[in-house]
């Protein structure tokens, strides 16, 4: 799963239309070029290959607010729209990704219904057993790693991953099933990019 993918349309839905500075600027805001490979290059090859893929359509006459050449504004698609929710619940559910899917996903699961969260995080809880019942298949925790040599602690680092994810993951379940957060269908949607011409407090200067 493509961490670029699920973030730049989730910019571009937010905004409605957006073209790639917007985007490249709202990712910096959320913090994504710290725990993703968020960077301006990737940012734009996204775009231009999901608007090639039918994902988002490409506004080609869009004029520049700052008095610079004309740029391509970028609008989702309805197919658009149906891959950037199958990506979310895809890496809500997924525990064996890297963490920049889940980060990715947490940032926009208000996108979707509570209760569907709710059961895609549920199963992801399933999934994170199931895996640890198959690591000890083969490795006993009492025993310790160096039972096995060093590859022990290959297996010792999975059962902690399981056994923190896991518990990490049941507290979110408890804190929405105890009304955390504005879930979709349930009024205002958050809306967490910047307006046109708003500074960014975290820009990077790149």
């Amino acid at each position: 799963m493509s961490a670029i993918r699920l973030l730049v349309l989730a910019a571009v839905r937010q905004h409605g239309r957006a073209h790639g500075y917007q985007v490249y600027n709202d990712l910096e805001f959320w913090g994504a070029h710290e725990w993703s490979t968020a960077k301006p290059g990737s940012i734009y090859h996204a775009l231009k290959q999901m608007a090639k893929q039918g994902l988002l359509h490409a506004h080609e006459d869009a004029p520049s607010t700052a008095g610079g050449p004309r740029r391509t504004e970028y609008e989702m698609t309805e197919r658009g729209t149906e891959t950037y929710l199958e990506l979310l619940r895809e890496s809500l559910v997924a525990y064996d990704q890297r963490p920049d899917a889940l980060s990715s996903a947490l940032g926009c699961m208000v996108d979707l219904p509570r209760r569907e969260v709710l059961d895609l995080l549920t199963e992801r809880v399933r999934r994170m057993e199931e895996w640890r019942t198959a690591v000890l298949e083969h490795y006993v925790p009492e025993d310790g790693p160096q039972k096995l040599g060093h590859l022990g602690e290959l297996m010792d680092f999975w059962v902690h991953s399981a056994d923190t994810g896991a518990a990490w993951t049941r507290g979110l379940i408890s804190r929405i099933e105890a009304g955390a957060y504005t879930f979709a269908e349930e009024g205002e949607p958050f809306v967490g990019v910047l307006a046109e011409g708003q500074k960014n407090p975290y820009a990077t200067g790149t």
